[in-house]
């Protein structure tokens, strides 16, 4: 099953979140690896054009990704969920767009660290995503800042994301993460 149904995610709804997962995280540990590299470490370049890079990539993943998410069907709630009904699902709606919204803000902080003296983001030769230069008075430092914050929020958010989904599955016994894992089928 490639698309969605009314109780299921399809194939490539499942690929998109574990790429993205599994990217992401990697993005975050790359992003604290370089932070502790000095100007004369043989990686202190090579990292920031990597995570550079990648990150260009993600942002392109994750528009892909929601537009996926749109052109198809809304899966539906277990009826597991609808004891908590309410609570937890407003929760559920209010993490997923949460974790969207950081993914925007570090798109947007990363660029314009990255482009703030003038130079696009080189990605991987393939490409240059051109530079807007400094917009605003120490945008480098400011949105370095930001950056960083929303980066730790995220992976918060990531984290109370993936507790929760160990919770339906080994205490409340149900589908919400074998969902995200293998199509369903339709019952």
């Amino acid at each position: 099953m490639i698309r969605n149904s009314r109780n299921s995610y399809g194939w490539i709804a499942i690929v998109f979140h574990w790429l993205s997962a599994f990217v992401i995280l990697g993005m975050f540990a790359l992003g604290l690896y370089m932070v502790d590299l000095s100007y004369y470490d043989p990686w202190y370049r090579d990292a920031l054009t990597l995570h550079k890079s990648i990150g260009v990539l993600v942002a392109v993943l994750i528009i892909l990704r929601l537009i996926w998410k749109y052109c198809n069907a809304q899966v539906g709630e277990i009826e597991s969920h609808r004891k908590f009904a309410k609570l937890q699902s407003r929760l559920a709606s209010l993490a997923q767009v949460a974790m969207y919204l950081f993914l925007f803000v570090l798109f947007a902080s990363g660029y314009l660290i990255s482009t703030a003296d003038g130079r696009g983001i080189d990605v991987f030769n393939l490409f240059m995503l051109p530079s807007m230069g400094e917009i605003f008075d120490q945008q480098s430092d400011i949105a370095g800042l930001v950056h960083l914050y929303v980066a730790w929020t995220l992976i918060s958010v990531v984290s109370i994301h993936a507790l929760a989904a160990l919770y339906h599955h080994f205490i409340l016994k149900d589908l919400t993460l074998k969902r995200m894992c293998i199509p369903q089928t339709e019952k």
